[in-house]
């Protein structure tokens, strides 16, 4: 029993650890995709740009 005690105090610290670590995680995540969808509605969709087109603005390469 005292191996028990002893060592609750860890693990009860490491539980909460986790789950702090996994809700910032997970809120860091949401905002993110929350932020993609607001910067695509807003932006609209981001043009790609070929390589001739990168040739013609800069025609040294």
């Amino acid at each position: 029993m005292p191996y028990v005690e002893a060592l609750l105090p860890t693990i009860v610290v490491g539980l909460i650890f986790w789950y702090v670590i996994k809700a910032i995680t997970n809120a860091d995540r949401k905002e993110r995709t929350a932020e993609a969808a607001a910067d695509a509605k807003n932006n609209g969709p981001v043009p790609l740009q070929s390589a001739a087109d990168d040739k013609s603005e800069n025609p040294d390469n």
